[in-house]
């Protein structure tokens, strides 16, 4: 439910703030990165109360926070009351995706993590689907009545995830869980855990640009073109309904889950090269098949990337640190949501051909930078250290 109400607040919010609350685009974005900047700094905190207070009461929590917070947007009229409403949705969002992998952590076996992801986020992107064309239509209606509409469905889809949440099966707090928990934000002094999840964050700088490189970068090459960023949107989505469960199959544990982001790596370079070809004067039919295959293999090192760094993300983290360690690591979605946007439009916008290709090398290197940094992450993990062949001849030896 939840993602159908964001499918509806991403498509619909940017002209809403901007055209009936009267926002200029420059304020808009300074307040969405503040707002992200702030939100990036809540998932640790709000993760590690999961792991104390228990994931499903902190995740219910959150969600209907958000969509308390949804629905004051119904209410703003000014850029001061839209930064503190924008400021506490991103903070909600961030603990919410803590916490809720957390969930997902307490309550699915390890060995089938990843699987779970990959079929709640096949899910998600069909609700997003949904979300965007009930939004599609308030951005055709274009009026105030329309536009809280669906800020409403937003809200209430929020509403009822908390609710469901509520419905879950309880996980028990890490404070009374078998084994004792260490005190602290223990991952704030993890660097190596630190280091992959600055590689994971340089790969989901691939995050703004389906929603806004590749609509800008087709407005100024083709604008007779201008429709394919929607139509470009809901082949992503469909991909990942369709495909994200068949390519996490692949991840078993973290040996290939380095290898799946490795490729993911490379995939994401052949994309980056093929819109970077079509900014080459082609004839429009040319430039329109060159903007749908580099999307598909956008899509395809997008479900790659994600299945990869799930399985990273958990075996990784101690079981009485779920929370905070997924926060720690969700924060390069908030770091993407920030900083990207300026980012890949200078680099893209202003750079052209060269400036993708720029982009791709950078996801190739994050991706083979990947394995190592996980391998060294994983020798100081005692509950995930790889067996040595001494270590195996030893333990079979029998006793005398």
């Amino acid at each position: 439910m939840s993602a159908i109400g964001d499918g509806a607040y991403y498509t619909s919010s940017a002209l809403y703030f901007t055209r009936i609350v009267g926002l200029s685009p420059a304020r808009l974005g300074l307040g969405l990165a503040v707002a992200w900047a702030i939100g990036s700094l809540a998932g640790v905190p709000l993760g590690h109360l999961a792991d104390r207070r228990g994931a499903r009461g902190t995740a219910a929590a959150l969600a209907l926070g958000t969509a308390v917070v949804v629905a004051s947007f119904l209410v703003v009229r000014s850029f001061l009351p839209f930064l503190a409403a924008a400021c506490l949705y991103a903070t909600a969002q961030s603990g919410l995706g803590a916490a809720r992998q957390a969930l997902v952590g307490g309550l699915v076996p390890e060995g089938e993590r990843t699987a779970a992801l990959a079929r709640l986020q096949a899910t998600l992107n069909a609700g997003l689907a949904v979300g965007a064309a009930l939004g599609g239509v308030a951005l055709t209606v274009g009026t105030r009545t329309a536009f809280l509409a669906a800020f409403a469905l937003t809200a209430t889809g929020f509403l009822a995830t908390g609710l469901l949440l509520l419905r879950l099966p309880a996980v028990a707090p890490a404070a009374v869980a078998a084994s004792p928990p260490r005190g602290g934000f223990e991952v704030l002094t993890d660097r190596r855990y630190a280091v992959v999840a600055l590689v994971n964050t340089v790969l989901l700088l691939r995050m703004p640009l389906l929603s806004l490189v590749i609509p800008l970068w087709t407005a100024e090459r083709a604008p007779q073109l201008g429709w394919l960023g929607s139509a470009l949107f809901v082949l992503n989505t469909l991909g990942v309904t369709l495909f994200q469960v068949r390519t996490a199959r692949a991840v078993t544990g973290l040996r290939s889950a380095a290898r799946t982001v490795r490729q993911a790596g490379a995939v994401l370079l052949a994309s980056c090269a093929v819109f970077a070809l079509s900014a080459a004067s082609v004839p429009l039919w040319a430039t329109g098949a060159l903007l749908v295959a580099g999307a598909v293999l956008q899509v395809v090192g997008e479900m790659k990337q994600s299945a990869g760094s799930w399985q990273i993300a958990f075996d990784l983290a101690p079981a009485d640190r779920l929370g905070q360690y997924q926060g720690f690591f969700g924060t390069g979605v908030a770091v993407a949501r920030t900083a990207g946007p300026l980012l890949l439009t200078t680099l893209l916008l202003d750079g052209g051909g060269p400036g993708w290709l720029l982009l791709g090398g950078l996801f190739l290197a994050a991706g083979c930078a990947m394995g190592p940094a996980v391998r060294r992450a994983e020798r100081d993990r005692p509950w995930h250290a790889p067996v040595t062949t001494g270590a195996l001849t030893e333990a079979c030896r029998p006793r005398t």
